[in-house]
């Protein structure tokens, strides 16, 4: 199982690239970083941990961009992965996206995962085009589009939101593929989605019994034909050795744990700690 570490960037606090070299100094598997690009005053959308328009963390109006977040990391590490948790990919153009992740993907060895979000904040996807009930589509159109960017000499795609005739893109990525992660409510809506089209879950925050989940999301991808096993990536809580061994048992391929809003002193002491108990 791996372990990784999710950094809520804020224009505060430690950098990116300060709190990613002290994981991988930690032995750390991967560091992530999430996204909003703005989050609109006024808002019907409620926030999943709250229950209505409040927030429960001021960094979601101050997140750094996570694809020079992820950059910045890339310049100072060699081996852990660049992931997100989660982007919101349907807040950018489909085009210029994959070429940022492709370009990411190059300049660092072959080290990104793009872990995305169909986005709870409707609002805030209205602003840039997106309709809310429309943005599992979007999303699986988005995945689509850059995949054959990615991989395709000659690419083009044709849907419903995104559509482009035959075109050059490089660079293409180091990986002859890019994983992709969804994180969101696991439903069996859902675990539908990433069996169609992704390569496995992120849990929120608020699922920590995730037995039946994780149970159900593996029928379904054996159902469906996929080959393998789904990564699971499950937002830790304490490094219990007892609970980390049962998530591994049902499944569970990746444990995430996310940092407190402390200095950057002590959030390097901290990822230091945290390592020493789950590599000793």
């Amino acid at each position: 199982m791996r372990y990784g570490i999710v950094l809520f960037t804020s224009d505060r606090g430690i950098t990116p690239a300060a709190a990613a070299v002290a994981a991988e100094r930690a032995g750390f598997d991967s560091f992530y970083v999430p996204e909003h690009t703005h989050i609109p005053v006024k808002r019907e959308s409620p926030h999943p941990r709250t229950g209505d328009s409040s927030l429960p963390d001021d960094r979601y109006v101050r997140t750094l961009d996570p694809w020079v977040s992820l950059a910045t990391v890339a310049s100072v590490t060699s081996r852990i992965r660049l992931s997100t948790a989660v982007a919101l990919p349907t807040e950018s153009d489909p085009i210029t996206l994959a070429k940022t992740i492709a370009t990411l993907d190059h300049l660092s060895g072959g080290r990104v995962t793009l872990g995305a979000g169909f986005g709870w904040n409707t609002d805030e996807l209205t602003d840039h085009g997106v309709p809310g009930g429309k943005r599992r589509t979007v999303l699986r159109e988005y995945i689509e589009a850059m995949r054959a960017l990615w991989t395709q000499e000659e690419a083009s795609y044709k849907g419903e939101f995104v559509h482009f005739g035959p075109s050059w893109a490089w660079p293409k990525p180091v990986q002859e593929h890019i994983p992709v992660l969804i994180g969101a409510g696991g439903t069996e809506k859902t675990f539908r989605w990433i069996v169609q089209s992704a390569d496995g879950w992120i849990t929120t925050p608020a699922e920590v019994d995730i037995d039946a989940q994780t149970a159900l999301l593996r029928e379904m991808w054996r159902d469906a034909g996929r080959a393998g096993e789904p990564r699971i990536a499950a937002l830790g809580g304490r490094p219990d050795p007892g609970r980390l061994a049962h998530l591994e048992s049902i499944g569970v391929t990746d444990v995430i744990f996310g940092l407190p809003d402390r200095s950057a002193e002590d959030i390097e002491a901290w990822i230091a700690r945290l390592g020493t108990k789950l590599y000793s």
